[in-house]
């Protein structure tokens, strides 16, 4: 839970700021006054530097990763060499979180990490070589977040640059410009991302449980901290934040991948090495939480269908030893389908999922239990089961077999975590911020240790009512808005996504209520424009989703990638505004813009306030209507796309589900994925001539469909659409209709050999030759999810839990849009030396799920986690947005919305098994694998 929590954070970016709860120090008790000197400006005058061998000194190495300090600044390295891709993360974490914040300034962390992408006295805009360009010009992958104990920035990139962000990083350590100018769009940037935060009903519980559970420690305010800090602080006072915590003695600087070690050791003493250590003593946070005295309780109500319950109790410090036994304690109650929770919770019925928080923190956390309740379900019914669940652990403690599973997951989320240098530095991140970047190392070692008798002890001393902290969001129905979105648990992402165009956005996602097709109101603003709109009770917030066709299978057979580099060169700039310019339009206010391309579609997004709906319509019909398509930025892009490709090569996933959407379907059907190598020599050969053709020739009126959810007013919009899209051209195009079949095949075992990983991908399956309208989908679709769609389905349940072979197993029906015919495949990941085991027990659970059929128990259970699973997720103005959007797209009346339930729940287990039986032939099984195994199959030595 823990490994997996940290990665699935890390990646997460600035959703953590929304979502994760962070605390606070105060400030005003550290007032310094700092000298203007260029010493203290991180510009130290040397005659000579040191060399390596000199300024840096060994401080000690485990788990494979070196720990040195430099001697001139007390700046802390570690560095992990992986040479099997020609990639590197490069991340630098500063001691400085939301616990540093003081009252009034909360959220200043975090505001000034958006700052310190605004530029340096040698990078930036004015000076046409700004930090963000620079590095996505070469391809890099950025970003930064902010949590209680520490911020982090990080590149992951080709090799070849990484003494660019090394310069970059230590620029920016002391030679931040932060000016005025560029703080006031940022903060409502800002504002805007806490207005979404606030705009989820988990979110809000989840800020709510910190804060009542904290009273004298930061960890009471979230990092984003309160609207009223954000909309007042000063540039002042970012100003001297910055100038307390930003200096080497208080960073440290993270290196892992294709690099080698004296050559970056030299680069960071050329970059590092002349700034000073701070002139003052790094403030400490000394504010510690009183004994709490009695269980406390809140409610929070807002717009919404579903509940959920958390329970939150006091945990101690991160470093503390009782944590590994914390971390046990949470699988077994929270961690896969058989687990303890799950098994009373989400097989009943009575939730659609759980989620167990148990991240430890510099100093004392919580360990949480929430629970997204099924419509219906009452809070204290779910409650009582919880807490009836820890007494039973109390008493009768947990079972050899509960154990062992623990520890088993446990081992595979530390293979997952290996596998890439991103991984290692984001979960080397956290432990940092705790206090020692070895808890990472030694964590498997430290778990092994737990006994039996250790979890029923740390149960009884953790979760006990007097330490508890229990809060219920309780919806207030029949408004449409807010969505409860509990985190990613790593579940259909997993899944290669071939057709580009999601097939389960209906199956996997959730509505608010009934009678949606009710409250969407249609316009046709100008001919060829669909309109739909919903006004939900949202305040302020917009989501705007849109189409139009010129996707993939639209582009030239000389070079599929076209349509491709079209979309995505549409916000790179207007034949009036540069790139920079809309980008800035759009920041200022808030407001989020992006494009894509998928099969038939070309399709948009956006976010934004209310009040700003006519600035970005009119971006939005400009950036369609008139993009640049400048060579520069091309150029950019196909280094960007060619670059993402190329670390792509060494993706298991990637490279086993290529390969097996190659051997279903052949070349130039709309499911056919080209090689990566095809793939780059297609980009090179793009020029903005070919784009701006493709364009002129294809983009345009007649087949456009808009939708606009939350608060907004249908008449008013309609308006401003017109204003903007009056007079644009009608495009000559159609709903593309596949002619071509999949391929006819037979039984085959392919494998990919990736060296150097830890894991490998399997993808197993065939094509079923229907689409999604079909009569037998959705009995097809129900029966594969009681094989493999969730954490209690069949799979997961022996291969994973029983049986301890993979971390996760899944299967799921694909490429069904568009009249395309669809494919079936159960989607696994195995360590290579399990990994013909792992298939051995996957093929087994098929032969008994194809042969026998599903049960009528089974059938019943899923019809209410599908369709409790449907009413949650479209209770946000982006889930409901982008499926109106979906729907309209497969031209289903609006009513469809509202029927979906009611068609799965009409299903009956005569359909289910005929469908199992009538499409899956388990003697046509394509197998791929890709990982550190041969030809054969065996794991390399």
């Amino acid at each position: 839970m823990y490994l997996r929590s940290l990665l699935s954070i890390a990646i997460g970016a600035f959703l953590i700021t929304s979502c994760a709860e962070r605390v606070n120090k105060k400030l005003s008790e550290t007032e310094l006054e700092l000298e203007t000197t260029k010493e203290v400006q991180g510009i130290k005058e040397t005659a000579e530097l040191p060399t390596v061998e000199t300024a840096f000194e060994f401080i000690k190495e485990s788990g494979g990763i070196e720990e040195y300090r430099c001697t001139l600044n007390d700046l802390t390295i570690l560095l992990l060499e992986d040479h099997s891709a020609p990639v590197a993360t490069f991340m630098v974490t500063y001691h400085v979180g939301s616990r540093n914040e003081a009252v009034g300034h909360t959220g200043s962390t975090h505001l000034l990490e958006h700052m310190m992408f605004k530029g340096t006295t040698k990078y930036n805009k004015e000076n046409g070589n700004d930090i963000t360009s620079i590095l996505q010009s070469i391809g890099a992958q950025i970003n930064a977040t902010t949590w209680n104990d520490r911020t982090n920035y990080y590149a992951l990139l080709p090799s070849e640059h990484l003494n660019k962000v090394i310069e970059i990083e230590a620029d920016r350590m002391r030679n931040l410009l932060l000016k005025d100018e560029d703080r006031q769009p940022e903060m409502t940037v800002v504002r805007n991302e806490f207005e979404q935060g606030e705009n989820d009903p988990f979110s809000a519980l989840n800020k709510n449980i910190w804060a009542t559970a904290y009273q004298a420690h930061p960890y009471h305010h979230s990092t984003i901290g309160w609207r009223s800090d954000i909309e007042g602080v000063s540039t002042e006072r970012l100003k001297q934040f910055y100038d307390i915590y930003y200096w080497p003695n208080n960073a440290t600087v993270t290196v892992i991948g294709d690099f080698e070690k004296e050559e970056t050791l030299q680069k960071i003493l050329d970059e590092y090495g002349s700034i000073p250590k701070s002139p003052n003593p790094i403030p400490e946070m000394y504010t510690t939480e009183p004994e709490q005295e009695g269980a406390r309780r809140l409610i929070v109500k807002r717009s919404g269908e579903t509940g959920i319950v958390g329970i939150a109790h006091k945990t101690p410090e991160g470093l503390n030893e009782d944590y590994f036994t914390l971390q046990v304690l949470a699988r077994i109650l929270g961690e896969g389908k058989s687990s303890r929770l799950y098994k009373k919770l989400v097989d009943k019925g009575l939730a659609t999922s759980l989620f167990m928080w148990d991240y430890p923190f510099k100093d004392s956390g919580l360990f949480i239990t929430y629970a997204f309740l099924t419509p219906e379900t009452k809070h204290e019914e779910v409650e009582k089961i919880i807490l009836d669940e820890y007494e039973l652990i109390k008493t009768n403690g947990i079972t050899d077999q509960e154990l062992a599973r623990a520890k088993g997951q446990t081992k595979a989320q530390l293979a997952y975590v290996r596998d890439g240098s991103f991984s290692v530095a984001s979960v080397l991140n956290e432990a940092i911020a705790i206090g020692d970047w070895t808890n990472y190392a030694k964590f498997l070692e430290k778990t092994n240790t737990v006994t039996k008798e250790d979890v029923q002890e740390i149960t009884k001393k953790y979760l006990i009512e007097d330490k508890s902290t229990t809060g219920h969001f309780v919806p207030i129905k029949g408004s449409g808005g807010g969505g409860i979105m509990p985190p990613q648990k790593n579940r259909a992402n997993q899944f290669y996504n071939f057709s580009r165009e999601s097939d389960d956005a209906m199956d996997n996602r959730q509505h608010s209520g009934a009678n949606i097709a009710d409250n969407i109101v249609e316009f046709e603003p100008v001919k060829g424009l669909r309109l739909l709109t919903m006004k939900t009770s949202v305040q302020d917030v917009v989501t705007i989703r849109g189409s139009i066709l010129g996707g993939d299978v639209f582009s030239p057979q000389a070079n599929r990638m076209i349509a491709d580099l079209t979309a995505a060169m549409l916000d790179k700039g207007t034949r009036s505004k540069s790139k920079f310019e809309i980008a800035d339009r759009l920041e200022s206010v808030g407001a989020t813009m992006s494009f894509s391309s998928g099969q038939q579609h070309v399709r948009f997004s956006i976010k934004c306030l209310k009040d700003d709906i006519p600035l970005v319509l009119d971006l939005l019909a400009e950036q369609l209507r008139e993009p640049a398509f400048n060579k520069e930025d091309l150029s950019t892009l196909k280094t960007r796309l060619k670059g993402n490709l190329k670390r792509d090569k060494k993706n298991t996933g990637k490279m086993a589900g290529g390969e097996f959407i190659r051997e279903l379907y052949p070349k130039d059907h709309p499911n056919y994925r080209y090689p990566i190598d095809e793939r780059i020599e297609m980009i090179e050969k793009i020029d903005p001539a070919s784009l701006r053709n493709f364009h002129k020739t294809y983009y345009g009126l007649g087949n456009m469909i808009m939708t606009a959810v939350g608060d907004v007013d249908g008449e008013y919009f309609s308006r401003e659409v017109e204003k903007v899209f009056k007079g644009w051209k009608t495009s000559p195009l159609s709903k593309w209709v596949n002619t071509m079949q999949a391929n006819d095949v037979t039984a085959t075992k392919k494998y990919v050999t990736i060296k150097d990983k830890t894991s490998a991908d399997v993808y197993i399956g065939l094509p079923i030759g229907i689409d999604r309208d079909h009569k037998d989908y959705y009995p097809l679709m129900i029966g594969t999810y009681i094989l493999g769609g969730n954490f209690s389905a069949r799979l997961m349940q022996t291969v994973r839990d029983e049986q301890g072979l993979t971390y996760g197993i899944y299967s799921q029906i694909q490429g069904a849009e568009n009249g395309n015919d669809g494919f079936w495949t159960i989607w696994s990941s195995f360590a290579p030396q399990l990994l013909q085991t792992g298939y051995e027990a996957s093929l087994e659970q098929l032969e008994k799920w194809s042969t026998e059929g599903i049960t009528v128990a089974e059938l019943e259970a899923k019809k209410t986690t599908i369709t409790g699973s449907y009413k949650v997720g479209l209770a946000t103005t982006r889930g409901l947005a982008s499926q109106i959007l979906s729907n309209a797209e497969r031209g289903h009346p609006n009513e469809y919305l509202d029927q979906y339930p009611g068609i799965i729940n009409e299903l009956t287990l005569e359909q289910v098994n005929s469908a199992i039986k009538e499409y899956i032939d388990i003697d046509k099984l394509v197998f791929v694998a890709a990982g550190s195994v041969g030809k054969t199959g065996k794991p390399l030595e």
